[in-house]
């Protein structure tokens, strides 16, 4: 019994070795290494192992990789030498005849990375796996040849360092810019150089980039390119046993080209910001075989085709794109129609004349909150699809067709005395009947100063302003007892509506008493709508009164914070504010971003082309979080004739009038672009370009004399 006992313990201490091998570093007399050896090399830290890694379970089929040991499953990889082309079982590692090495398949070729010979190799050269997972043979590294991942401190040759996907979908070029079949959609200006373990990338010309948890020790990282496209770094967290994303280079997922098929738009989960769906564009439907793609329901004609506006829609893919440099709209879509491949054109409004024709398809399309872009597309005119991708503004138009028909008198000819009892019987009842509608009509709206003020105020458009009566108006304001501000079109009260929100009531001097007119300027300045426009709720109009309800803005004006080291005259309440610099410089570019693009939109984008002709820190209104909306806005054509004339000749504040109202220039939009210049000039020096009280200018102020009227600036 003790012998068979000693026997068996000297057997199973001599296979247990060869059945699970785990070293460092192999030497040439391991070789030849087949995947049935179930040997490993593993790092003297304990990170990293090297071997052949089965595929599945079930699979005979190996890749000669290097991963994560012990980490998440063992089924993080991060480099493999023959990740596209698997072996089966019958393959080996084996050192050539050159001292290289061979990972062979049936075939006898050999998938092994790297040149054909690897010098300076001897008979103690040994096959090694670093604690940075860099596996090492002789001269040669696996650093040298990366595949999807990048581990800390790998060095990355610019111009000459590219990764790719696991499906060879996408790559990482140069290690500056991520395309898709040569179509770039990412770049940085800074070339990668290496990952380092502290969660920093250090960039070329100095430059770096940190993760989220910079900084943070004892962190496993890596950088790898995943197969949506998309380049991330992974932290391991050991308290929850998995990795997170805590840098990503593309924020929106769809703007990774061929996310989607051509003629289909990709669009972000709201839920999940990495899960994506490809939708079809109205006229399109979804192709059979490709759920991702789509295509056209009604062949285009020659000439019967029409646009259909997509807004915060795209479409980057670059040789399929004509980019033209047009004066305007008509332009753009003109060149559009005068292609008969063209299927539509993405067109922004800033001016400059960019226009995109796309041409025979629609590539790597996407919908997206910040494109700047507005897409038509071109479909054909008996298509009955509407576009379903619509902004924030609409315009509302309602029509209330109303057809009258009165009976013609009847022709010459012989009647009897019993049609004509009949006639006039029944042009008496309708007569009688109308009497008594228009009766009881009047007596219903006996309020109203005359039938023209019943027709011109009571029946408004679906989604128009609210008419509110001035006995309402002077409940919400307890009796107008709360005067919150003065101006040159009125005064403005707070005040209180029935469903608790508060309101900024206007009371307007000097206003024209034509009914029509004024409900079509309350009309117009309620259909703009923008996140940087004070929005108008309702007005009034009885009698005399001409009333307008706006939005409470909570903050008040702009010159209230701006120039509160200084004693404004037209700053009231400044003595309220406590000396506090509350406008840092972030607060005040995002104020002067909100105001560029609400004077954009009045100048481009809503209904009617507005001019606001008096920009200044009084009309810039700071709502939550200080964002800026613009009140007083298409008020002046509210004025009466009389002050029409003088107004004409010069309209605004001075300090912020244009030239062109001194010099009796034409008025463009850029005297509103004037006006907003000296407000970004008192937003970044903090101080009043002109003196309110008309005082001397001290030595301390610089004087800039332009069209009859000055600016200053002080030196600080």
């Amino acid at each position: 019994m003790s012998l068979l006992f000693f026997f068996s313990f000297f057997f199973l201490s001599n296979l247990l070795p060869l059945l699970c091998q785990q070293n460092p570093s192999f030497s040439l007399s391991n070789f030849p290494w087949i995947p049935s050896q179930n040997r490993f090399l593993v790092s003297r830290n304990g990170d990293f192992a090297a071997g052949f890694k089965p595929i599945s379970s079930s699979a005979n089929l190996y890749t000669f990789s290097v991963w994560y040991n012990d980490i998440s499953g063992n089924n993080t990889v991060v480099w493999s030498a023959n990740d596209d082309s698997p072996v089966t079982g019958n393959s080996s590692l084996v050192v050539g005849k050159n001292g290289e090495l061979r990972l062979t398949n049936s075939s006898g070729q050999n998938l092994f990375p790297g040149p054909p010979s690897v010098a300076a190799v001897s008979n103690s050269t040994r096959l090694e796996l670093e604690d940075g997972g860099n596996l090492v043979y002789g001269n040669w590294q696996s650093f040298d040849f990366p595949t999807d991942t990048i581990l800390p401190d790998q060095t990355m040759k610019i111009n000459g360092t590219t990764i790719g996907s696991k499906n060879n979908k996408f790559i990482f070029r140069d290690s500056k810019s991520l395309v898709f079949n040569s179509s770039e959609y990412w770049a940085t200006g800074n070339a990668f150089l290496r990952l380092e373990s502290s969660g920093r990338v250090a960039q070329d010309n100095g430059a770096s980039l940190v993760s989220s948890d910079f900084g943070e020790s004892n962190r496993l990282r890596r950088l790898k390119l995943d197969s949506d496209g998309n380049l991330r770094i992974y932290s391991y967290n050991p308290s929850t046993d998995d990795w997170e994303i805590v840098w990503l280079a593309v924020q929106e997922i769809c703007t990774v080209h061929g996310t989607c098929g051509p003629n289909a738009i990709c669009m972000n989960d709201a839920t999940n910001s990495d899960s994506t769906s490809c939708v079809c564009p109205p006229g399109f439907k979804k192709k059979s075989n490709d759920s991702s793609s789509c295509e056209i329901k009604i062949p285009l004609g020659s000439s019967n085709t029409k646009f259909l506006r997509l807004d915060y829609v795209n479409f980057s893919g670059g040789a399929d794109q004509s980019n033209l440099k047009v004066q305007n709209f008509s332009m753009c879509q003109s060149r559009c129609l005068a292609n008969p491949n063209c299927l539509g054109f993405g067109f922004k409004y800033d001016g400059q004349g960019y226009c995109v024709l796309q041409i025979d398809r629609l590539l790597f399309g996407y919908w997206s909150p910040g494109t700047e872009v507005a897409f038509f597309l071109r479909v054909n005119k008996l298509e009955s699809d509407q576009s379903e991708f619509t902004g924030m503004t609409s315009v509302l138009e309602t029509s209330c067709p109303v057809t009258i028909s009165l009976p013609l008198p009847p022709d010459e000819s012989d009647t009897t005395t019993r049609n004509l009892v009949i006639i006039c019987t029944l042009f008496a009842a309708e007569l009688i009947s109308g009497i008594i509608f228009f009766w009881r009509f009047l007596k219903k709206y006996i309020k109203y100063r005359d039938m023209a003020r019943t027709f011109g105020l009571e029946f408004l458009p679906a989604g128009g302003p609210k008419r509110f009566t001035y006995a309402e108006l002077k409940a919400a304001t307890n009796e107008f007892s709360d005067l919150i501000g003065k101006g040159g079109f009125g005064d403005v009260y707070k005040g209180e509506l029935p469903d608790h929100r508060v309101v900024a009531v206007k009371c307007l001097k000097n206003v024209a008493s034509g009914d029509a007119e004024f409900w079509a300027e309350v009309t117009i300045i309620a259909r703009m709508h923008h996140l940087n426009l004070v929005r108008l709720w309702g007005f009034c109009a009885e009698k005399s009164q001409r009333i307008l309800v706006y939005e409470y803005v909570p903050n008040g004006s702009l010159n209230k914070y701006l120039f509160q080291s200084t004693q404004d005259p037209s700053n009231e309440s400044s003595t309220d504010i406590p000396r506090v610099y509350i406008l840092d410089w972030n607060v005040r570019y995002r104020i002067a971003l909100g105001v560029a693009r609400s004077v954009a939109y009045l100048h481009e984008e809503c209904l009617e082309w507005v001019l606001h002709c008096d920009i200044k820190p009084e009309n810039i209104l700071l709502g939550d979080d200080f964002c800026p909306k613009i009140s007083d806005f298409g008020l002046a054509k509210l004025r009466k004739k009389e002050d029409m004339v003088s107004m004409s000749r010069m309209r605004g504040t001075r300090g912020y009038m244009a030239p062109e109202w001194v010099k009796m220039d034409p008025i463009t939009p850029k005297a509103d672009v004037y006006s907003f210049g000296m407000v970004l000039l008192e937003l970044v020096t903090g101080v009043r370009n002109f003196d309110m009280q008309d005082s001397m200018m001290n030595n301390s102020e610089i004087g800039i004399s332009q069209g009859g009227h000055s600016t200053k600036c002080s030196k600080k």
